[in-house]
Formats: structure tokens, sequence, C-alpha cells
């Protein structure tokens, strides 16, 4: 993929189009320094070990429309968007909408604005409110360096969401966020989320195309900074078109004595390759991630995940759950990694996989690398085909084939679904993953 970058926006004119926006000085140098490390890095290819099972050479950049790159003024006559899945029956506190990099409507109960929270389009608050915001966006949670990817997001970002909730402040009501992509479009919109210490949120994120066979290009980013004695509960659904290629690096730092509750839906996308990395960098902190992947056709979905244990007495749980169907495929790589001083670690991952036809592969991998004494890490990972006595004992019953395994898919992620304090979200999850489901081959 080397020529890409000269064959569509991102090359020289495409950046010198962004760095032409009203942004203050210390973005653009953010700006100038990932530039310079996309142009340095290569494209990841399968030589890599983090890369050795995600085959990215179809992608072509040129094939995408990169409007985004263009203007960042709301449209006069609102388009098409997709569907919000998640706050069917959910009162929320706030909304976020933006489609193909452009933003659409945000709006923020007038209590909390006047509490001092901030909660919109990222481009225009980070001006707005550059003093609250600026330490934030310069402490770079998410390295441009990572990889061309990271640096590509880092360097040509023109759209997202940031919430930024004051000392001590608790929002009893979800906010919400939809980020939209019409057919061709490509997105590089960022969410930045801090929580300062005593802060309470709930935040609903999904990411949708207008229709489901719908094709473009997604790099975003994720950085969350939650405060000491702070609780986030974050939802982050991606329901991308059929033929969207999605990459993504997600990254969170949980101060001491904190929590994080953070569910995942990963249901679109032709490619997927999304890092999610939770770092506990105070004492006491606390991360529990539940995950939840269905996968159909030839669809691949690749997940790395972190879990970085850098104080005493943290804890952490990861699980991810997946059902894959017809010849799709899934990879997930996951680790604990403690570092020197870290005692007292309690860090547990778990993948299941369930398998739903004789076509379909699971690739999962765990890993532990335990730098610190007094710990306990463990893993686990399973993988398997629907048993077909369970499909017989359903049948017996009435049910038809399809509706047994729709029974039986949806059971097999409820103790994900459990996980889900908010009752409307956790129907919607399940609701979507059911209408996927088809007769098991």
């Amino acid at each position: 993929m080397p020529e890409l970058a000269t064959r569509t926006g991102i090359n020289q004119a495409g950046y010198a189009l962004v760095t032409s926006r009203q942004e203050p000085d210390w973005v653009r140098a953010r700006r100038a320094a990932a530039w310079r490390a996309f142009n340095d890095l290569p494209w990841p290819s399968q030589r890599d070990e983090e890369w050795m099972r995600t085959d990215v050479r179809g992608l072509r950049l040129d094939k995408f429309r990169w409007d985004c790159l263009e203007s960042a003024a709301q449209p006069s006559i609102i388009p098409d968007l997709p569907e919000a899945l998640l706050v069917a029956g959910v009162e929320t506190a706030g909304v976020s909408i933006s489609l193909d990099g452009q933003p659409i409507s945000a709006a923020l109960d007038p209590d909390l604005r006047r509490q001092g929270v901030v909660f919109g389009h990222l481009p225009e608050l980070l001006v707005k409110y550059a003093d609250v915001l600026q330490p934030h966006f310069q402490r770079q949670v998410i390295s441009s360096g990572y990889d061309r990817f990271a640096a590509l997001h880092a360097a040509f970002w023109t759209s997202g969401t940031v919430l930024y909730v004051p000392r001590n402040v608790v929002i009893d009501r979800p906010l919400h966020v939809l980020t939209g992509l019409s057919d061709g479009a490509a997105d590089l919109s960022r969410l930045l989320v801090v929580l300062e210490d005593g802060a309470e949120a709930t935040l609903l994120t999904e990411q949708a195309s207008i229709t489901e066979t719908a094709t473009g290009f997604h790099c975003g980013a994720a950085e969350i900074i939650v405060g000491n004695s702070a609780h986030l509960r974050l939802v982050t659904l991606q329901n991308w078109g059929k033929s969207v290629w999605n990459f993504g690096h997600q990254k969170a730092l949980i101060g001491r004595d904190s929590t994080i509750q953070w569910t995942v839906g990963a249901l679109g996308a032709r490619l997927s390759k999304v890092n999610q990395h939770v770092e506990l960098v105070g004492q006491g902190a606390t991360s529990q991630v539940n995950g939840v992947m269905f996968t159909e056709d030839r669809q691949h979905q690749s997940l790395q995940t972190l879990q970085h244990h850098r104080a005493p007495n943290c804890r952490s749980d990861f699980l991810y759950k997946a059902a894959l169907q017809d010849q799709s495929r899934t990879v997930w790589r996951g680790m604990i990694k403690v570092d020197p001083g870290a005692h007292k670690t309690d860090g547990y991952q778990r993948n299941d996989n369930l398998m739903l036809s004789t076509a379909a592969r699971a690739d999962s991998i765990p890993g532990l690398e335990i730098e610190a004494d007094d710990v306990r890490c463990t893993h686990g990972s399973t993988s398997g085909r629907v048993d077909e006595e369970l499909i017989f004992y359903a049948r017996s019953r009435g049910f038809t084939r399809q509706e047994a395994v729709q029974m039986i898919v949806t059971g097999f992620f409820q103790q994900v679904f459990d996980r889900i304090s908010i009752e409307p979200v956790r129907d919607a999850l399940s609701r979507a993953i059911a209408r996927r489901v088809r007769e098991y081959d």
C-alpha cells in the first residue's frame, strides 16, 4: 500500500487542508508530529506479529470520499442518519451526532452545562474550552507512533466528541454519541472522555452506516481519562456496514480507587482491527470490560486487548465472547501486563467462541507478562460448536431450527448481557445479534 498516500486526500495537499483550519497552535504542532510519523512508518504487513492474522492488502484508500478533510461546518439540511440502537427507551442527558466526519447536532442538559460539564463536538469545544481540555488533549494517551493507522488518525482527525465532567459532578442519565457513515465515505473521528476526581458518568457511543451493505473507511481513536475516585460506564457499539474497513485505537487511564465498566459490541465491518488498552495507573483502580462479537459472511474482526497494571492493589476483568457463522473469522490477542511493584494485582481475561459454521475460524491468543510478586493473574479461552442435542431439545418443544439456534446464541452471550446495568441497552444488543443468526449448518 505505499502508493495509496499519493492517490487520496491523505497526501501533502490533504494535510495542508486540515492544518488550514482555525485551530490552536498546539493542536497544529500535534498534527505535524503525527504527519512526520505517518510518512516515516510503513504500512502494517503480515510479517508483523500483531498483523500476521489480519490481511489489509485489499484496502484501497483511493476508493473512498475524503469530504471530511474539507469542512467542519454543520449542514443547513440534516441528511439521513443511521438508526440509533442504544437509546430506544432511554432518557438521555445529552446527544452528539456526526456524519462522514461532519458535525450534525449536539445538545446537553442546561443544568449540567451550568455545573461545568462540557459535551459536544470536539473541534469546536477544544477551542472554546482550551484552558480545561488542553492539558488532557496534550497528554497524548494514544501514541501517534504506535503504527501508521494511529499516525494517520492523529494527523488528519477532523471530528469527534468530547465529554468533560468536573470534579465531584455526577451525571445520573446517559449521554449518547452517534457517529454515522454514508456509502463510500471516510471518517477519522475521535472521542475524548475526561472525568475529574470524584466524577461519575454513563456514555453510550455507537458507530453505524446508513445502510447495512455500505462501504467506507473509518480510522478512529478513543482517549479516556478517569480521575481518582471517579466512575465511568461506557458502551461502545460498532455496527458499520458489511463493506466498511474499520481501524481503531482505544485507551483508558484509570486513577486511584476509580472504576470503569466498558461494554463493547462489534457486529459490522468487512474488516475491523481494534486495539483496546486499559492502564490502571492509580492504586485500587478497577476495570471491567465485557465484549460481544458476532461475525457472518466473510467478516474479519481482530481485537487486541491489554490490561496494564501499573499500580498495586488493582483489579482487571476482561470477558469477550464471539459467535461466528459462514466463513467469518475473529482474532483475539489478549495480554495482562503487570509492572514491577504492582503487587496485589488481580487480573483475569477470558475469550469464548461459539462456531456456527464448519468454515468459520476463531484465533484466541491470551498472554501474561508479569514483573511483580504476590499477584493473581489468570486467563482462559474456549472454542466449540453448538450442541446438536440442545437444538433437538428446543425443536421437540415446537421451536424451528433457526429459533433454537437464536436462543442458544443469546444464552451464550447472556453472561455479558447480565453485566450491562442499562436494560434497554442490554435488550438492544441482544436483538441486534438475534436478527443476524441464521440456521446452523
